[in-house]
């Protein structure tokens, strides 16, 4: 594929429960300690401890496809924590999100640009992601179209139209509409028209069976696609590479009892990837382990994205 590479500038677009300000949580929850994510309940009382664990991946592909790719994951889970696990596959950030603030989800690997919003109104606390080897991670959000599309660079999509995922996806609409207008003075609506596809398998097929003329993905998802040759390298062309992003974070339910949310942290980093379905899957796109990672560090670029627009999460 031909690849740019292009500077990113910081600016974020309005999502539907979002109005301006600096990130900060919900009420419900507390931060006395200044990281950023809701503290875990002191009473007792307010702590969960479910006879039956539920884990959702984000919904960026097929879910019938991960239940799979998670199961040995989840086998492991069970016997770290002495509960049962159930796979739930979620169909939209939203459904995501609602699930673990109603108290319904408690383990989950939220997408990028998703994190801050569940982080901030479900009480989402990330602890890790996926990694290569030698501890690098991340993926950059790419624009791609179709050979003979007529979208050479980037300014070609004046006038014509771009898919986007949905308004919570850092790669799928967050930062390239911040890149398309810092950097190249392109507005959705006014210079192009939006398309939304829900998901970044869905516009990277859209693509390549010529239904969107161009496309905001994630590579990491697209590179995913190509090693399954579920698409071919001669059925899309990149014209927009950004800056690394960090990829899906991965955390707990801030109201699990402590010892349960060790438990469960305990089992993401004991995991033992070769030979499992989750190398299988993920080593396509590089990814070999689980490392330690913090909201308040590690998703530092994605807050900025938002603040440049004065972006505050009001949750309902």
């Amino acid at each position: 594929m031909n690849r740019t590479m292009t500077a990113v500038a910081f600016a974020s677009a309005m999502l539907p429960i979002v109005a301006h300000g600096a990130f900060k949580l919900d009420s419900r929850y507390q931060d006395t300690d200044g990281d950023l994510v809701a503290d875990i309940p002191s009473e007792a009382e307010n702590q969960q401890d479910p006879s039956t664990l539920v884990f959702a991946y984000t919904p960026v592909e097929d879910p019938a496809v991960y239940r799979e790719v998670w199961s040995g994951f989840l086998d492991h889970l069970s016997e770290v924590t002495g509960k049962k696990v159930q796979f739930f596959p979620v169909q939209s950030n939203a459904a995501q999100i609602e699930a673990m603030r109603a108290g319904r989800l408690h383990i989950a690997g939220f997408n990028t640009g998703s994190n801050p919003l569940a982080v901030a109104c479900a009480g989402f606390r990330p602890f890790t992601m996926m990694a290569a080897a030698d501890g690098s991670f991340g993926y950059e959000m790419e624009i791609i179209t179709y050979p003979g599309s007529g979208v050479e660079e980037v300014e070609d999509i004046r006038g014509g139209e771009l898919a986007f995922t949905s308004q919570t996806s850092n790669s799928g609409f967050k930062a390239p509409s911040a890149i398309l207008k810092a950097d190249y003075d392109m507005v959705p609506e006014v210079d192009f028209e939006p398309k939304f596809s829900g998901k970044h398998d869905n516009s990277i097929l859209g693509v390549a069976n010529r239904d969107y003329q161009a496309a905001a993905i994630a590579n990491s998802v697209l590179d995913r696609m190509l090693r399954r040759d579920v698409v071919s390298e001669d059925q899309i062309t990149s014209v927009y590479k950004s800056q690394t992003f960090p990829t899906t974070g991965y955390g707990i339910a801030h109201d699990l009892k402590p010892e349960l949310q060790e438990q469960i942290q305990e089992a993401f980093f004991s995991f033992d990837w070769e030979g499992s379905a989750l190398e299988e899957e993920f080593s396509k796109s590089g990814e070999a382990q689980f490392i330690p990672i913090t909201f308040k560090e590690h998703w530092e670029v994605i807050r900025k994205i938002d603040d440049a627009n004065g972006v505050e999460y009001n949750c309902r």
